[in-house]
């Protein structure tokens, strides 16, 4: 059997960006494209931001990698920011989304380790969600899909229907450590969490003495408008794994969490070999500048504002085909009536516009979050025209 070197584990498309400027990309021959899938919410400030990429190019100049046997001044420095700005006490750096997870889910279990209930390890989970492609991670779904022909899983997880808080009430038992959420499910579908169910599991955490970790590598770091989506609403998490947007495009992730929930994270418990390096650590410092500055985030709220109006204006005209709109600030996705893989790959191949399928026949449109409104209006305008010739599917 030919095997090819680069080992044949995505279905890749005929899109072969070699380099990025701002909101757009450019393909090995000259063509261009304008990037609403920011590598799956990951290039939040676009490609090419000069002070991002300016801190990169000075930290490689300094000193990349070190090994975490070492003081990090550059990890203290942002971990300090990150916890000034948010919920947590103490943040634990990965390399990736799935690393972030799998820090989660130890830091869960081992807060009742420490607490003398070892039994209580036990995390319910929800459908359709996505937590990464570790053993751990979709272990945490029940997605067949991720799952087929990687049995026998990790055990310590129960699964609810998302939105639903009775069914997930349900499921809590004296093996039950807490509950591991989407704020909104990015793979699933772009589907957002209800105030009333985010905020029920929160108060069955605080009756059952149990954890509440919420998964916000996609739907965090300004994607809704806010720092984190929890932030709008109203709930306070005991751990959060973050990522993507985190870097801007360099590899990192987070695992934050409060003191009393990381309490068990003592010497030994986790560890990295990369993680918290100081080019990581640059990057994120970089994005964080960025984020942080004063109307940046009001700037994603307007934009997603615009953006979901722009959306809502067009689905009349093509009714035929689009379904609405949901999600939360620049996380939004557009429901279609047949295969959204199918009208993405059209939207790409022959309109010059990059989107995300995702579960229920849902399109992801995930911008950079430095968007201005022309690059709104040209995306509007891409959509229109593909689905104006757009012929779905016999079979959709």
């Amino acid at each position: 059997m030919s095997m090819p070197a680069l080992m044949p584990v995505y279905p890749r498309c005929e899109v072969r960006p070699v380099r990025g400027e701002g909101c757009y990309l450019i393909g090995e021959n000259g063509e261009r494209y304008l990037d609403f899938a920011s590598g799956i919410a990951v290039n939040c400030l676009g490609h090419g931001h000069p002070h991002l990429t300016r801190a990169i190019a000075d930290q490689a100049a300094t000193l990349m990698h070190v090994s975490n046997l070492y003081g990090s001044p550059q990890g203290e420095a942002l971990a300090e920011r990150i916890v000034a700005n948010s919920f947590a006490d103490t943040v634990f750096f990965t390399n990736s989304g799935a690393e972030a997870v799998e820090c989660a889910i130890k830091t869960a279990r081992r807060y009742h380790f420490a607490n003398g209930q070892p039994e209580r390890h036990r995390l319910i989970t929800f459908n359709m969600a996505f937590h990464g492609r570790t053993l751990g991670a979709i272990s945490a779904t029940n997605q067949e899909k991720m799952r087929d022909g990687f049995e026998p899983l990790l055990p310590g997880f129960a699964y609810a229907t998302f939105n639903d808080l009775d069914s997930a009430l349900a499921l809590i038992d004296g093996e039950t450590a807490g509950f591991l959420v989407e704020p909104i499910q990015g793979e699933g579908g772009i589907r957002a969490a209800t105030p009333e169910f985010l905020q029920g599991l929160r108060k069955a955490c605080d009756e059952h003495g149990l954890l509440l970790v919420l998964d916000e590598v996609q739907c965090g770091y300004g994607r809704t408008g806010t720092l984190f989506a929890h932030e709008q609403y109203g709930v306070v998490p005991d751990i959060v794994a973050a990522a993507k947007g985190i870097g801007g495009g360099f590899p990192l992730g987070a695992c934050l969490a409060t003191a009393d929930a990381a309490r068990g994270m003592i010497f030994g418990t986790h560890g990295s070999t990369y993680g918290g390096n100081p080019l990581a650590m640059a990057a994120g410092s970089a994005v964080l500048d960025v984020m942080l500055d004063e109307g940046f985030l009001d700037h994603v709220k307007a934009m997603g504002d615009r953006l979901r109006q722009g959306l809502e204006q067009m689905i009349p005209n093509h009714d035929h085909l689009f379904e609405g709109v949901r999600g939360m600030g620049l996380m939004l996705g557009l429901k279609l009536k047949s295969d959204s893989r199918r009208f993405v790959a059209h939207c790409r191949d022959h309109h010059g516009l990059l989107t995300v399928a995702a579960g229920e026949n849902v399109v992801r449109i995930l911008p950079p979050l430095v968007i201005e409104e022309a690059h709104i209006a040209e995306a509007i305008e891409k959509l229109s025209e593909a689905a104006r010739v757009y012929v779905p599917a016999a079979d959709d």
